[in-house]
């Protein structure tokens, strides 16, 4: 017997706030984007009310449902962009040790970015995150083959040996 999940949107929220946001933080690079994402990922949710059998299958329903969003959403800003004022003040990161690392990974194109933190941070293996972009497990390998090089680049003398 199958245990009922609760399918209300405050409990999606409650299990997969941190996926959701990091996600598209991931893919945005931007604070601001990711919480546009993160509203409309927990709005299509709560109004579509999916039924699921199975955590995993909500699990990636959400996380498609966040690639999707970024999709659409970087089309969107690409073609509607208004530069920033110069004067804007910067915001610092909480954690400055961890400045280099999150840096570097920003700096990686989007398709790296995403790879890795599908992988990593998200666990999914190499043929799930293939199926979620839509390309083969030979493409993803080699993402994230060139991601971690491009880091390990990018780090060198912070956290490799020169």
């Amino acid at each position: 017997m199958t245990r009922a999940i609760d399918t209300s949107t405050d409990a999606a929220i409650a299990l997969y706030q941190s996926m959701v946001y990091g996600l598209a933080l991931t893919r945005t690079r931007s604070p601001s984007d990711a919480d546009d994402i993160f509203q409309e990922v927990f709005l299509a949710y709560h109004r579509r009310a999916p039924d699921f059998n199975e955590e995993e299958h909500r699990k990636a329903w959400l996380l498609n449902a966040v690639i999707n969003c970024t999709k659409k959403h970087l089309s969107r800003k690409t073609r509607h962009e208004v530069p920033l004022p110069a004067d804007l003040p910067v915001v610092e990161l909480q954690a400055p040790e961890d400045t280099a690392l999150y840096d570097a990974l920003l700096r990686l194109p989007d398709k790296y970015r995403t790879v890795l933190h599908l992988y990593y941070f998200e666990q999914l293996s190499v043929d799930d995150i293939s199926r979620r972009l839509k390309s083969r497990p030979g493409t993803v390998r080699m993402q994230m083959t060139r991601a971690r090089e491009q880091l390990k680049e990018q780090l060198k003398g912070e956290y490799f040996d020169e």
